[in-house]
């Protein structure tokens, strides 16, 4: 047991404890937003774990194969035949009920460290699974719980299960604030029929904590009028959104991608049978490419004229965002969550995801129109500074905390 991983760097600020995955570039976004202002720790949800460099304070819940940091980590999985079961159990029962040997460790995590304020990251599973270690182990008024909505895939779907909607009604009723990333999804939270307290607490915030919107505006390579490449930052296929229309689409384009280059980035098995199946001369001109660093994607976009991001159910995409302020115009579908905030022909282009036809005349109107995706440039810089800014994101977010840190130690005195 290291004694720096257990000494709280801020002794006089209040403690959170994040809950979820720990590979994931949207945890590490909103985490790095305040790991500054308070004593941060991440239980990291099994199957991930953190970059080695990250220097969060987590709970490591499944063999990372190597060797890390003591100050920085804490090893909660043991290498033998019990260890390996409860890992395996944790893959067929992630958003079951079973008091499995991870929820167990997170209640002891919690009742060792004591945080202030518990935040689940994305309802499921992170939300789902809290909220099971919250009733079974009676830790309901010890701490408050920042509920965390991810995109449109925690409710646009679920919420039409039977057996998920009891589930997402209860975690929204019992948590002390909830953070969604569109006013679209505030008001489907909003009509699974929470009080009218609770709706108060629901906030409006970038997922990913948003972006520094003057350090992406420095980074152009070029105004987006002068620049010749497309990016797909997500060519994968998943429940979510479907790559095969965009390659049909990218199919169609024909000539117009003489002297372009479209970069398809974080590639699974599927989009890359897709890929390989593509004409030769457009596969030379479409790398494909699975994860890559963040700030090689950043790099790439403040490079292209156009992203890609097409999708059948989605938030307000950290790429989106990112997009906007690197300049590059996006192609987006028309979804609730989506066209909340933005505008078809102001800042973005909207096509369907099932419609190759529909991606491809987006894709070749912003190629062959200058002034188009100059003023979608320009509009975007606008918007992205007035929701996604991160230093204002940060301040909102650091006022939530420590309201509710002090409203949790008023309960307990």
């Amino acid at each position: 047991m290291s004694p720096q991983f257990e000494r709280d760097s801020l002794p006089r600020r209040p403690r959170i404890l994040f809950v979820g995955f720990a590979h994931s570039s949207h945890t590490h976004g909103w985490i790095d937003l305040v790991r500054q202002d308070f004593n941060v720790r991440l239980f990291a949800l099994p199957l991930g774990f953190p970059p080695d460099g990250w220097p969060v304070r987590t709970y490591v819940t499944q063999s990372t194969g190597a060797r890390f940091d003591r100050a920085a980590r804490r090893k909660l999985y043991v290498l033998n035949k019990v260890g390996l079961a409860a890992q395996n159990a944790w893959s067929r029962v992630v958003n079951g009920p079973a008091i499995d040997a991870p929820r167990s460790w997170l209640a002891r995590v919690i009742a060792a460290w004591k945080p202030d304020v518990v935040h689940t990251l994305g309802l499921d599973p992170a939300g789902y699974f809290y909220t099971d270690v919250r009733e079974r182990f009676g830790l309901a008024g010890k701490h408050a719980w920042v509920l965390q909505l991810w995109g449109g895939s925690d409710l646009a779907l679920a919420r039409f299960d039977q057996a998920k909607a009891p589930r997402i009604a209860r975690a929204l009723s019992h948590a002390d604030a909830v953070l969604t990333d569109t006013p679209a999804n505030r008001d489907i939270a909003l009509s699974l029929g929470i009080t009218p307290k609770k709706a108060a607490g629901i906030a409006v915030m970038p997922g990913a904590g948003g972006v520094d919107v003057t350090a992406l505006r420095a980074a152009w390579s070029g105004p987006t009028a002068q620049r010749r490449d497309i990016c797909w930052p997500k060519a994968y296929e998943c429940p979510w959104s479907k790559a095969l229309p965009v390659f049909e689409a990218v199919k169609g384009l024909g000539s117009r991608l003489d002297g372009r280059s479209i970069h398809m980035l974080a590639a699974n098995d599927e989009s890359r049978a897709w890929h390989n199946a593509l004409p030769e001369d457009i596969r030379r001109r479409c790398p494909l490419r699975e994860r890559i660093p963040h700030a090689e994607i950043l790099k790439l976009l403040g490079a292209s004229r156009v992203m890609l991001a097409p999708s059948l159910v989605d938030g307000m995409p950290n790429s989106l965002y990112e997009a906007m302020a690197l300049g590059a115009a996006p192609v987006v579908s028309p979804l609730d969550e989506i066209v909340c905030l933005v505008n078809d022909g102001r800042n973005a282009l909207f096509a369907r995801n099932l419609y190759p036809a529909e991606i491809a005349q987006a894709i070749t109107r912003l190629l062959d129109d200058d002034a188009l995706a100059t003023a979608i440039a320009a509009e975007n810089l606008k918007l992205v500074n007035d929701l996604a800014d991160r230093a204002g994101v940060r301040s909102r977010a650091v006022a939530l905390y420590d309201g509710l840190a002090e409203r949790q130690r008023r309960r307990g005195s």
